[in-house]
């Protein structure tokens, strides 16, 4: 079983077993955002329980 290539270089596991993640939009075309939306952007989300499922099966050997 491999591990899913493109989540492996957007996701960790934290020490508890959690997944966090940067989240999208803080490349390019920011001038049209809020600065609301800029400074939301910029902090790390811990994925929700729903797809914790998914997750495993595409990162088995992370947990």
């Amino acid at each position: 079983m491999k591990t899913h290539s493109g989540a492996k270089k957007r996701f960790n596991v934290t020490g508890k077993g959690k997944i966090k993640y940067k989240k999208p939009g803080q490349r390019h075309l920011l001038i049209g955002d809020s600065g609301n939306q800029n400074r939301k952007a910029r902090k790390l989300v811990i994925i929700k329980k729903a797809d914790m499922r998914t997750m495993k099966k595409v990162m088995p050997y992370s947990f």
